[in-house]
């Protein structure tokens, strides 16, 4: 089967990036988009849009399409190309409005996600007789088959109005990327907390791998989620032996693991340090990222070749490639004051104590709802931020970023644009490259 690519020009800020070369469960979106299709694919080929595709393609071979902006995982392709070949008809990749994942998570802030009646049309689709018939394709509706999953509890006297939060994860994972939120619905909910919940799926519906699971945990003398059926070791790996891994989490190569640190259900990818001291939970960090003492993590993706200093917290964050975080910085993920905490200018959130959702800066600079209650914030690439920083929710910091902590400046309220960059009062003597400019 032919693949065909529909490439996404637009930028995703604050990286100033296409969605494609942004990392996703440590690979660039591209790759992990590759690997899932590489049991059904034999040839790819790559067009910017839909006319150009149609006058190069009028071969009548069997098709897959799809934009190159999506995440999506094993199972949803599995079961879209397999009823798209059972049908024998060119169909296209659709939703339920009321699917409670497409709903809640994917749909806020996705603006190329087409409603058509009772039905959300992505860019997915399966031609058995070439591109020529994607007009007449219809709807082939997935269920994502999503199962709500509790995360956080706020007590009743901060938010009398709220109490449990909880997620929609998907066995059958979809999300278009066209935001840095996108970025965390896919790697964090989707990614390493779905796979949590898929692994407790079936531990209470499989008797057989319960009983092996147990059965690994006795031979090694470990704690049930410590064993090696849970927690996957790459090669010339050092733990140190009073480090405590929980499952499901993935290790990769020449990784080092300080004492006392703490990792849960986590994807670390090679050549990463994990010194004393650290916390991770529900985190992806990525290869060549060093974590010096006590820096903590809570549903927060490091990108590659990132540093994040000691007695430093992020929780629900998403953190560029080659930045450095110093010591002692925490983004802040809940607004605590009251309902009359609006949004007047950009950067700035509706507070999430009245049940109102965080917003964060659109493709166009304006805000929009996220649909989420608790977010961290997201900084681009190669950015440098100073130690004890103050990060607030949904608050983005752009690409090539310099930000020195000071009086008037340690608490960051607004997105912090690369005009706003300390480093050009210093550019004489310390000149610090523009790596990653806006798209015109």
């Amino acid at each position: 089967m032919r693949r065909i690519i529909l490439t996404e020009s637009s930028h995703i800020a604050p990286f100033n990036e296409p969605a494609r070369d942004l990392r996703v469960q440590n690979k660039p979106l591209w790759l992990w988009q590759r690997d899932i299709l590489a049991d059904y694919t034999t040839e790819e080929r790559e067009y910017p849009n839909w006319q150009f595709a149609q006058t190069i393609e009028n071969e009548p071979v069997e098709c897959f399409v799809h934009r190159d902006n999506l995440f999506f995982n094993r199972e949803l392709i599995e079961e879209f190309i397999s009823r798209g070949r059972a049908g024998g008809k060119p169909v296209r990749l659709a939703f339920r409005i009321d699917d409670p994942a497409i709903d809640q998570h994917v749909r806020p802030l996705a603006s190329s996600l087409i409603r058509q009646g009772d039905l959300y049309l992505a860019n997915m689709w399966y031609l058995p007789q070439g591109v020529s018939q994607s007009v007449v394709a219809k709807p082939l509706v997935v269920d994502s088959e999503a199962r709500e999953r509790g995360y956080y509890h706020i007590p009743p006297y901060m938010a009398t109005e709220v109490g449990d939060l909880v997620y929609q994860l998907p066995r059958k994972a979809f999300v278009i990327i066209e935001n840095w939120v996108h970025l965390f619905v896919a790697d964090i909910l989707f990614g390493v907390f779905g796979r949590g919940a898929k692994y407790e799926d079936q531990i209470n519906e499989d008797w057989r791998y319960k009983l092996r699971i147990l059965f690994r945990a006795i031979v090694e003398q470990r704690q049930v989620l410590a064993c090696s059926e849970m927690v996957k070791i790459g090669r010339n790996v050092t733990i140190d032996p009073s480090a405590v891994i929980h499952g499901p989490t993935t290790i990769g190569d020449n990784v080092t693991i300080g004492a006392g640190a703490v990792i849960d259900n986590c994807i670390i990818g090679n050549n990463v340090n994990i010194s004393q001291g650290c916390q991770l939970m529900l985190s992806v960090v990525s290869d060549g990222c060093f974590l010096p003492f006590r820096a903590a993590l809570f549903m927060t993706t490091m990108m590659e070749n990132t540093m994040v200093a000691q007695n430093t917290c992020l929780q629900l964050c998403v953190v560029g490639r080659d930045s450095f975080i110093g010591a002692g910085t925490t983004f802040t993920d809940f607004n605590i004051l009251s309902g009359s905490l609006e949004a007047e200018s950009v950067g700035e959130t509706a507070s999430a104590v009245g049940g109102q959702p965080l917003k964060t800066a659109g493709p166009e600079g304006t805000l929009e709802a996220t649909n989420l209650l608790i977010l961290g914030g997201c900084v681009g690439h190669h950015c440098r931020l100073s130690s004890g920083l103050i990060i607030y929710p949904a608050r983005t910091v752009e690409s090539d970023v310099v930000l020195l902590a000071s009086h008037d400046r340690q608490h960051i309220t607004k997105n912090v644009y690369y005009e706003e960059s300390d480093h050009h009062e210093h550019v004489e003597r310390y000149p610090y490259p523009h790596l990653y400019p806006r798209a015109k």
